[in-house]
């Protein structure tokens, strides 16, 4: 698959016009509990703008996931992923076979067959937003870590709201 992080051009989004459009690898963009008091809402937030594609999202989401429910149990938190990928992306196949540089050569701008879905995100925008019972900063860092290593742009943690026990909710 192509590299996705950058777009060039118009966005190419409008799936009633586009046969063989995909459908987002991201199914829940809500797990847990969102109605639950937490004092710790902590975001991953994007350094740069770029693409994100849809599998990225799922994996990404997948691993905080993970980090969480082993910590807290499953539905003991909330984990939200914010960006929608609804940009198709298209890719022009080349083969890579003896003599198909001649086969592959007479298509210059070729439109391309959709692929796959992605997301635009701007710096500072957030991409996945947590919030635990208990602030730790340490989890949510290392959870985060590990899913932004799937993600193709730079990201980093923000705070939005850390309570200790003894302050008002």
């Amino acid at each position: 698959m192509p590299s996705t992080s950058k777009l060039r051009g118009m966005p190419y989004s409008r799936k009633e016009y586009i046969p063989g459009a995909p459908s987002p690898k991201i199914t829940r963009f809500t797990l847990g509990k969102a109605s639950a008091q937490y004092r710790g809402v902590y975001r991953l937030v994007a350094a740069e703008a770029g693409l994100l594609s849809h599998g990225a999202l799922e994996a990404a989401r997948v691993s905080a996931n993970k980090a969480f429910e082993v910590r807290f149990g499953e539905g003991n938190y909330f984990l939200r992923v914010i960006p929608y990928p609804h940009i198709v992306v298209r890719e022009r196949k080349v083969l890579t076979m003896a003599g198909a540089d001649r086969l592959s050569q007479g298509m210059q701008k070729a439109f391309g067959r959709p692929t796959a879905l992605a997301a635009k995100v701007s710096p500072g925008l957030p991409i996945i937003e947590a919030s635990i019972p208990e602030p730790d900063l340490a989890l949510v860092k290392k959870a985060f870590e590990t899913a932004s290593s799937k993600l193709p742009l730079k990201c980093v943690v923000k705070v939005v709201r850390e309570q200790s026990a003894g302050e008002p909710g």
